[in-house]
């Protein structure tokens, strides 16, 4: 029973994490529409809202997830060292 327990206390973290982290990604995705703006579509050449793929096309810098995820994990080691 002890063992079905942490397996259930871990899955029920995990899942915490990975919906922070796609909220986080959704807040960075807004900011930065809302920074770069519409895009004229060539073809219709009307105004549109920018696709994820146009944003990272844009903004070169890493995403702020993996950048969070690794200052943790440096954070932990550093902890244990």
């Amino acid at each position: 029973m002890k063992i079905h327990r942490k397996i259930m206390l871990r899955f029920v973290n995990w899942s915490r994490t990975l919906r922070k982290e796609r909220r986080l990604t959704v807040f960075e995705n807004r900011v930065l529409r809302r920074t770069f703006g519409p895009k004229r579509d060539e073809i219709t050449r009307q105004w549109r809202k920018l696709l994820n793929e146009d944003l990272i096309d844009l903004y070169i810098s890493p995403q702020i997830c993996p950048v969070i995820k690794l200052r943790v994990l440096i954070v932990w080691f550093m902890k244990h060292v």
